[in-house]
């Protein structure tokens, strides 16, 4: 596991989306694994800046997400795909039919068979961009006695709900299911890239870092088992 401590987010952003920029000059048919929150924004603000450059092309590329909210209209303002939309694919040039998010209008499971389905015909990521959340979860894997492996709808943790509700107008708003990859999919890519940005990260980062022990209360622990996983913090995430 590659730590990159960088003096904030701006700088944190652009060390994150050098690393993508790079992959995708070398494989211009990139298989891309997205991430929603404010984090990765600063990311995909300079994607979409070496886009308008001519730098990079998305025009052969394809790409997937981690997650969904269940329940939640595409046009809804606080779904992923309005996220996805105002910040990066109505800024750059996606073929027709390339992005895909999973939807799951009510919490049943054919719709994560349905998803998982579609992943395993995309196959391998070549990047995954990943968020951390506070308690450590990765995409809405919480920290549990077990894991999903593969797509699944989630309860989400009181946790979750309070460090996501400063989206909505109040907190019961906030949906209380998910849908998302499971642990398996979440690392089905060559190179995990896990961004990590303020001090509210801080704990996470540092039991991720300092902890020798890999285990479901902490499923962002896992990415210590991949062979390529970057992790790019800021000094707010790194120092607290």
């Amino acid at each position: 596991m590659n730590i990159i401590v960088c003096k904030d987010y701006d700088d944190m952003s652009k060390k994150a989306a050098d690393l993508v920029i790079s992959n995708m000059v070398e494989k211009p048919q990139i298989k891309l694994g997205l991430a929603t929150g404010s984090t990765p924004i600063g990311l995909y603000q300079n994607l979409i800046k070496a886009s308008d450059e001519g730098e990079i092309s998305f025009r052969y590329a394809r790409s997937v997400n981690l997650d969904e909210y269940v329940g939640i209209d595409p046009t809804n303002d606080q779904s992923y795909q309005y996220f996805m939309n105002e910040n990066l694919f109505n800024h750059v040039k996606f073929d027709e039919g390339a992005t895909k998010l999973p939807h799951a209008p009510e919490a049943d499971e054919k719709y994560c068979k349905e998803y998982d389905a579609y992943l395993d015909e995309f196959g391998q990521r070549d990047i995954q961009i990943l968020g951390i959340g506070p308690n450590g979860h990765l995409a809405f894997n919480e920290p549990s006695d077990k894991l999903n492996r593969r797509t699944s709808i989630v309860k989400l943790s009181e946790e979750t709900i309070e460090a996501n509700s400063r989206f909505f107008e109040s907190r019961e708003d906030v949906p209380k299911y998910a849908i998302s990859m499971g642990m398996a999919d979440v690392f089905n890519a060559k190179t995990l890239i896990l961004l990590a940005s303020g001090k509210n990260k801080h704990e996470a980062v540092k039991r991720l870092i300092e902890e020798d022990t890999i285990y479901p209360g902490l499923p962002a622990s896992f990415l210590t088992l991949h062979p390529n996983a970057y992790v790019f913090v800021d000094e707010d995430a790194y120092r607290g």
